[in-house]
């Protein structure tokens, strides 16, 4: 198959965390073309969606990972598979090239489908399932962030389409700094906020749980480090080695059907404890460290997913 990947610059990228890196890796292995481009280089030009890039070969070799031909420009509908795999922010322009890669799915399949990814943000979905999460609340109105902390205590807050752990912080019963945070946050943004109930079981580690067309596939441990509430590895936390619960399976059968419902072929979920706090669509991580860990190929899951759909 032609493959186009729409991703940010493979130059930097870290060849052995990164899971784009490994699924454009598995997809050369079978035997498929790749096709790289920015976000920046997608258009749309008078009924075509077009995307200006390279075709590329990867290779596991720090330092010389890739080998990219001439730039040139390229018709998406040409392509059998286009993956959305540029990371967030979650702003107008990420939302901008859902819409425009709406115009050639599924005739060209899109993974994941852009308009659920773009309907669906990761720390919106979980509303749909309040018997799963944590207490929760959405807002932008600073009484109403209070009134949720003074009854909870211990809080998280964070910006609603934040990633990687950024901005994210713990209010305790005794911290006074919410109304600073909050004149902070809406300074620059005129968007809600999230505030959770904190889970102290964050010590013991966050679970990102793979699912593949709405199967879980296995899961890692992320424990943040002594001192820090946030166990995202962007921000140094460690994965380890970890098997699913029965929680964790009922969880993943509750929202499976949806997400493979609505295309959405790889999804990283998070589980705190009993708890999911959120359902990853945009560019979930953790394959690599998966694979290392149990020998679980999710990449090559992946493959066979797509494979199937595009028949």
């Amino acid at each position: 198959m032609k493959i186009a990947v729409q991703m940010d610059p493979l130059a930097p990228v870290n060849i052995n965390a990164d899971s784009t890196f490994r699924i454009m890796e598995e997809a050369q292995a079978r035997g498929h073309s790749l096709f790289y481009y920015t976000p920046d280089h997608l258009a749309f030009q008078e009924g075509r969606v077009t995307a200006r890039g390279w075709p590329v070969t990867v290779r596991r070799e720090e330092g010389n990972h890739f080998t990219a031909g001439d730039m040139q420009e390229v018709d998406l509908s040409d392509y059998d598979v286009v993956w959305l795999r540029q990371d967030p922010p979650f702003d107008m322009g990420y939302i901008t090239t859902t819409h425009i890669l709406d115009l050639i799915h599924p005739e060209t399949l899109v993974v994941n489908d852009p308009f659920w990814v773009r309907n669906y943000p990761e720390k919106l979905l979980v509303l749909r399932f309040p018997d799963l999460t944590p207490p929760t609340a959405i807002a932008r109105d600073l009484a109403t962030i209070k009134s949720f902390k003074e009854k909870h205590g211990d809080i998280i807050l964070k910006p609603l389409y934040g990633n990687g752990g950024a901005g994210v912080f713990r209010l305790d019963e005794n911290d006074r700094n919410l109304s600073s945070l909050h004149e902070l946050f809406t300074g620059f943004s005129r968007e809600p906020l999230i505030v959770q109930k904190f889970l102290p079981a964050v010590s013991k580690g966050d679970k990102r749980i793979i699912l593949v067309d709405g199967d879980p596939v296995g899961a890692i441990n992320r424990v943040p480090q002594a001192g820090e509430t946030r166990s995202n590895m962007h921000v140094g936390g460690r994965p380890e080695k970890i098997g699913l619960t029965d929680r964790d399976r009922e969880i993943c059968d509750a929202i499976g059907p949806l997400l493979r419902e609505k295309g959405q072929v790889f999804v990283g979920i998070d589980v705190i404890g009993d708890y999911l706090t959120e359902i990853n669509l945009t560019s979930p991580t953790g394959i690599q460290e998966l694979e290392r860990f149990d020998g679980t190929n999710a990449a090559e899951a992946i493959w066979v997913a797509i494979e199937g759909r595009v028949g």
